[in-house]
């Protein structure tokens, strides 16, 4: 299942504490590895469920070539073909896994690589030379991805109650 966990501040501040407890709230969507990632401004949290690749290789945030951090949750069914693709045109992979495929598309063809996947998936990455957060989910909604913003901050996750927990103030309905 999985479970992603997001939170950007324009003033760059963070509370850490309450971003982990976001992490830590969907512990049943993903027992099986955690992680998160701090810079300038963003947060971005996984909780894992090893399903095709059961490594160590799978942990997330995933980094990629030193510029990219990303964090996924579901399955990109036609990873395999995608993959002898990319080797075709150079690149060159280190795991089995399709969370290394789904970036290494973004990175071939931008944000355009969507079209591409067969799948269900809901992700985030950050390109740290464009200072750039991309956020997508599959045609369908299947992987869930729920965010709020403000202008001042975006919180994203694969549950609500992680945005409600992150919120520095009180929700109300937008009727």
């Amino acid at each position: 299942m999985c479970g992603i966990a997001g939170y950007y501040n324009v003033n760059k501040k963070i509370n850490q504490e309450k971003f982990e407890k976001m992490v830590d709230i969907i512990e049943h969507r993903g027992p099986d590895d955690r992680g998160t990632y701090y810079w300038n401004g963003l947060a971005l949290g996984h909780r894992r469920l090893s399903i095709i690749d059961l490594s160590l290789d799978g942990h997330q945030p995933f980094f990629y070539k030193e510029r990219y951090v990303m964090v996924f949750n579901g399955e990109i069914y036609n990873y395999k073909e995608l993959k002898n693709e990319l080797v075709e045109k150079g690149y060159q992979f280190k795991t089995k896994t399709d969370t290394e495929v789904l970036i290494a598309a973004y990175d071939c063809y931008g944000k355009e690589c969507v079209q591409r996947f067969n799948g269900m998936w809901a992700f985030a990455i950050y390109d740290k030379q464009k200072n750039e957060l991309y956020c997508a989910r599959d045609r369908f909604g299947i992987k869930p991805f729920y965010y709020f913003w403000d202008k001042n901050e975006l919180i994203f996750g694969s549950e609500i109650k992680q945005i409600l927990c992150m919120m520095n103030q009180n929700p109300t309905v937008n009727r």
